[in-house]
């Protein structure tokens, strides 16, 4: 693999992502702050919340990170990985009657026969590929370098909320799962509902279930 990682599950210290703090200038003789104005007064007290250890007067987390994207973005990036894996399962299932499999009963009150086709183990079986291959997909490039093919596109990156590494393996493992399990096999309109709404709503992070689960956040970069 291109981004090996230590068998520890630890993010290399040469990590392009992590947060480096900046080295403060010394000031030069003459005055307490040398030639430079002095330094902006502190900002106000903040709760980074549940990953910050609490507390006003903390330090934000997102301090020394890119900014965090915005739901647009994400939501576009996630229709573009979407697609990326289901047309070609779609279409490698052709053979087998494929992924979907479609009702003859007219019978629009039929509303049990409809629910009982859609989960039929034809069906169950292609969404339990679909779940392997879509987990795997997220985590490997999660954890390779926190940018899927959809938000490589879009210029947008999964950090980790802590100090801004790459996800190790553990992590975006659990991003994937949280993220697909209940979209492919239990509420999936649902479940996108929820995320999107929280994307839009979430304060400070923008953070879905899955960033949540995982302490990831998306952020924009080059």
């Amino acid at each position: 693999m291109s981004n090996d990682q230590p068998t520890s599950g630890q993010p290399p210290e040469d990590d392009p992502f992590l947060k480096r703090p900046q080295e403060p200038q010394p000031p030069s003789s003459g005055s307490p702050y040398g030639s430079a104005p002095p330094p902006p007064p502190p900002p106000p007290p903040y709760d980074p919340g549940p990953y910050g250890g609490g507390g006003a007067g903390g330090t934000d987390p997102l301090a020394g990170m890119p900014p965090l994207a915005e739901p647009g973005k994400r939501i576009l990036a996630r229709l573009i990985d979407f697609l990326i894996i289901s047309i070609p399962l779609y279409l490698i299932s052709l053979p087998w009657g494929g992924a979907v499999e479609m009702s003859d009963n007219n019978n629009d009150d039929d509303v049990g026969d409809i629910f009982a086709q859609t989960y039929s183990g034809h069906q169950l079986l292609w969404s339990l590929i679909a779940l392997v291959v879509y987990v795997a997909y997220d985590t490997y490039f999660t954890h390779k370098d926190g940018r899927t093919l959809g938000k490589r596109l879009l210029k947008l990156r999964v950090a980790m909320l802590n100090d801004g590494r790459v996800p190790d393996t553990g992590s975006a493992f659990l991003r994937a799962v949280v993220l697909w399990l209940p979209a492919l096999l239990c509420c999936p309109c649902l479940w996108w509902l929820i995320n999107i709404v929280l994307m839009f709503t979430d304060k400070p992070y923008k953070q879905g279930l899955q960033d949540k689960a995982a302490k990831t956040v998306v952020v924009v970069t080059n």
